[in-house]
């Protein structure tokens, strides 16, 4: 059963997601902005391995399982989509 997620919890959720790509890709990289609406891959911030880490930390700070068939750019590819499909998942901050 899917929980109701309001928007104050999906900013939290955002705003973590950001922490975890500077802390982790951006990090001493002057010429890299995080646009939420922009690709990650293409943009430069990271690549298909940092994609993995992305899935691991998302998976274990939120407590999910992402599925194969999930691992696609309409889900990962911006900060944005991560932040909406973490609420199709019924994740709460």
């Amino acid at each position: 059963m899917l929980q109701y997620i309001n928007e104050e919890d999906m900013a939290d959720i955002k705003q973590e997601i950001e922490k975890f790509i500077e802390e982790n890709f951006v990090m001493g990289r002057k010429n890299i902005t995080l646009d939420p609406d922009k690709s990650l891959i293409e943009s430069g911030v990271m690549d298909s391995t940092g994609v993995l880490e992305l899935v691991m930390f998302l998976e274990e700070r939120f407590s999910i399982q992402i599925d194969d068939e999930e691992l696609v750019p309409e889900n990962l590819d911006t900060i944005n989509n991560l932040v909406a499909f973490l609420k199709k998942k019924g994740v709460a901050a």
